[in-house]
């Protein structure tokens, strides 16, 4: 690879991470709002980020980085992840916890709440399958899909859930960026092949 391409693609992933940030920051839907609106706000936005973020490490796709280097990222990255989608959940709690009991119900009116339920179950079932590789004693193909799967639902969650609320996210940059995360998730498990244990021949 070409010392100018692996510049690109560089340039490319930090437009994707950078661009979505700082056009959120300067929303006025943020004027006047309370800290802890802002703080659920941007844990939200973050996520969204890092879940571009996890497929580009796990699929090596990014020039310079060794595999080691990109299996430790991707769960540093991982850890992150869930701590977002935390604050972004206890803090929304914070402001109007009958709201957030009514999404975690699936009786809320509002539609992306139930995709952003379906997300953070996703999520934290990706993580606690990661962390109990070991533990659970899968083999490494069937807990490849499976994790594969919980992500690819993630995902689905995660962008169904940002493109129908209208919140911190500037549009064009919000659908700029869960079309990106939905390309790199989907390319991750074609190169990756997690599912051909499934159609393996027993």
């Amino acid at each position: 690879m070409s010392r100018n391409r692996r510049i690109m693609i560089w340039l490319l992933l930090l437009c994707g991470i950078l661009i979505p940030l700082v056009l959120a920051a300067q929303s006025p839907l943020l004027a006047f709002r309370q800290p802890i609106y802002i703080l659920a706000g941007f844990a939200g936005v973050t996520a969204m980020v890092l879940l571009l973020l996890q497929p580009v490490l796990i699929g090596r796709y990014l020039p310079g980085l060794s595999a080691a280097q990109t299996r430790k990222g991707h769960r540093i990255v991982g850890s992150i992840l869930v701590l977002m989608v935390l604050i972004h959940v206890g803090a929304l709690w914070i402001t109007s916890p009958p709201d957030v009991v009514d999404a975690l119900l699936f009786v809320s009116p509002t539609p992306f709440s139930p995709w952003g339920v379906i997300a953070m179950w996703a999520v934290f079932a990706a993580a606690f399958l990661a962390a109990a590789r070991l533990s659970l004693r899968l083999k490494p193909s069937i807990w490849r899909a499976g994790h594969t799967l919980l992500v690819v639902i993630a995902v689905a969650g995660s962008v169904a859930h940002a493109l129908l609320i209208e919140g911190t996210m500037e549009q064009i940059s919000k659908i700029g960026l869960c079309t990106l995360v939905v390309l790199v998730t989907l390319k991750v498990v074609r190169d990756r092949r997690a599912w051909a244990v499934l159609f393996q021949k027993r």
